[in-house]
């Protein structure tokens, strides 16, 4: 047992491997919040559209989402370090490409780029760390810290934003990326190596398509309505969307080697894990970005000062991650599901009394008390998935607990950040489609300014009035669905009978 133990114990080369991995992992999860703070100073630099400052925002989570188990596959059949390489270069590229757009519709590509870049990156780097760290008590402490990395960058991505943007142009929330990169693309070949996984399968183009499809034409719909109110194209759009999804689900029940294996979400508590996964982060991205405009065009604050004000929250939801795994351990996975989501909702709803000209403090207590919540939901739908699949399958099961992560962060912006939208456009003066727009109207009146911000102030309220409701639902549903022996029952089984089983070849 010892000379096992010694045997399987990582040394220098394993956690070296894992802080270059991390690096990507840090960037991919950044980049999908980075640009919160930044977007006021981007709309007065490129002047884009309503409709295209959230395709900005949200195209890149929609890129990787829609990807992730792609690439997983791809990952597992022809090499994880391979696919890491060209993600991380083809990620740079886009991140310089951004910097330097002069438009929006540039910037909306490179963003794509980005998020595609980004799907070729996660899968493979959760993936590495079981041939890195065959010890499963090992590999699990790897994958809390790959989980609370994957937290920070959410968390850290406004701050850094802000912290950049006050001293520098907007363009340089992207250069940033770059020499994480050119560090990873030196030292990933000495200190990673190549990893296959065998009997894959291959990857289905058509599933691929459709998923990725589906998504942008459901989601173009749903913007399309709240900006421009009800017309025969988005339906039609959305119903296009819906139907093309529709198909996606149903072929995977037909596919040998499915995109998405459908079957693990007969267990009830992968399945609200995952939902776990999505919903906080829907929350958390349409609160963190109506945030951002309320503190800087409501309130009037710096950028910088509302960076700093995101901090308490960040370093909450950091420390919750990387607690998470310990405490689960005393409590349960039951337990920690519903501290997850019932945190979640009483900090959401911190933001309530919020006006035109207060709401600091309230700010500050809700991104608190919800980091709670969001640190959790990263932790536990992490080991979840890694708990619940084959060691064959890690690349592409990995990446379902990752893609719940970024479809739920770009949904959170389309819906939410809709829903907000179209309520300004409903109760506002109906002189601009944003309230950045508004007030940038020459000669404007202050009742019309006092108007904008009250109508946004409002979209705001009702924005975090919906996400707080379908957490205090689902945390009800946890409470009620999830027996609380099968819950609170140790997982390390699972993990020890996939460590026992061959992960992967190495070359």
């Amino acid at each position: 047992m010892t000379q096992q133990h010694a045997h399987n114990a990582p040394g220098l080369r394993a956690w070296l491997g894992l802080a270059v991995v991390l690096g990507p992992v840090l960037l991919v999860s950044m980049d999908g919040s980075i640009l919160f703070l930044a977007m006021p100073r981007i709309s007065q630099a490129l002047s884009p559209t309503a409709d295209q400052a959230l395709w900005i925002l949200d195209i890149y989570g929609f890129a990787v989402g829609s990807l992730l188990v792609a690439f997983g596959s791809i990952g597992d059949r022809y090499g994880r370090l391979k696919l890491l390489m060209i993600g991380a270069t083809v990620f740079g590229l886009g991140s310089a490409g951004a910097a330097f757009a002069p438009t929006p519709e540039l910037l909306i590509a490179c963003r794509a780029l980005m998020g595609v870049a980004g799907a070729t990156l996660l899968p493979s780097a959760l993936a590495v760390l079981s041939e890195l760290f065959p010890d499963p008590r090992r590999r699990a402490q790897a994958i809390g810290i790959f989980a609370a990395a994957f937290a920070a960058g959410f968390a850290i991505g406004p701050v850094v934003g802000g912290a950049l943007l006050g001293s520098f142009w907007w363009g340089s929330v992207f250069l940033v990326n770059l020499p994480v990169i050119v560090v990873f693309l030196v030292f990933a070949p000495v200190l990673l190596g190549e990893v296959r996984a065998g009997g894959t399968g291959r990857v289905d183009p058509l599933s691929v398509v459709t998923s990725a499809g589906g998504l942008l034409l459901t989601i173009y719909g749903i913007k399309h309505l709240a900006a421009d109110g009800i017309s025969a194209l988005p339906i039609t759009t959305m119903i296009l969307g819906i139907a093309v999804l529709t198909f996606f689900g149903l072929r995977q029940r037909h596919l040998e080697t499915p995109l998405i294996d459908f079957s693990l979400f007969r267990d009830r508590v992968f399945s609200i894990a995952i939902i776990t996964g999505l919903l906080p982060l829907a929350a958390w991205s349409a609160a963190a970005y109506l945030s951002g405009i309320y503190l800087q065009s409501v309130l009037g604050l710096s950028v910088l000062n509302a960076a700093l004000l995101a901090l308490p929250g960040a370093v909450a939801l950091t420390l919750s991650c990387i607690v998470t795994p310990t405490v689960v351990e005393r409590i349960g996975k039951r337990a920690a599901l519903l501290v997850c989501h019932f945190s979640i909702a009483g900090g959401l709803l911190l933001l309530l009394p919020t006006t035109v000209t207060a709401g600091i403090g309230w700010y500050i207590a809700s991104t608190v008390i919800a980091g709670l919540g969001y640190g959790i939901s990263f932790a536990v739908v992490a080991d979840t998935a890694v708990g619940a699949v084959p060691a064959e399958r890690a690349g592409s099961a990995g990446a379902i607990a990752e893609t719940s992560n970024e479809i739920g962060n770009a949904l959170g912006i389309a819906i939410l950040g809709s829903l907000a939208a179209l309520l300004f456009r409903l109760q506002g003066p109906d002189l601009a489609p944003t309230l950045d727009e508004t007030l940038q109207l020459p000669s404007l009146l202050p009742s019309a300014i006092q108007d904008a911000k009250s109508a946004f102030v409002t979209g705001l309220h009702v924005v975090v009035v919906v996400a707080g409701l379908l957490h205090a639902a689902l945390g009800t549903a946890a409470l009620r669905w999830l027996p609380k022996q099968a819950a609170d029952g140790p997982d390390s089984g699972s993990h020890e009978k996939a460590a026992e089983e061959p992960v992967a070849t190495r070359s």
